[in-house]
């Protein structure tokens, strides 16, 4: 179980650290230009920067406080804000495009996020 939460955190941290790094640093004009992001034409440039730095703080709240066993807590909390992220993303695709395939992206990732909030939370109380 252990290694499966590690792998499934990995390559949520991995999503969010891609995620965040594009957000955080390439022109808003050429993220709305690209599928998926059609949103960010809509949005203010602050607001998307400011998603991708909290990306990058997820990718490393995932996979630092379970790697170094400092708060280990925060792993379990990181997850759990992530499937709010998600819950966000979701509804902000399906104003702006409908239902989408980049819906069902934001639902794989917030069931892996999910599976590791809850297994994170298993081990903590453990």
């Amino acid at each position: 179980m252990n290694t499966a939460l590690w792998i499934t955190a990995g390559l949520l941290a991995l999503v969010a650290l891609v995620g965040g790094i594009t957000k955080a640093f390439v022109p808003k004009e050429r993220l709305a230009a690209a599928p998926g992001g059609e949103w960010t034409g809509t949005a203010s440039t602050g607001f998307v920067k400011s998603l991708g730095v909290l990306e990058i703080l997820a990718a490393i709240g995932l996979i630092l406080p379970a790697l170094t066993d400092i708060a280990p807590v925060l792993v379990p909390i990181t997850a759990t804000c992530w499937i709010l992220l998600m819950i966000g993303a979701l509804i902000t695709h399906y104003r702006n495009e409908g239902v989408s395939k980049v819906m069902l992206l934001n639902v794989v990732y917030l069931a892996l996020a999910a599976f590791v909030a809850l297994g994170r939370f298993d081990i903590v109380a453990a």
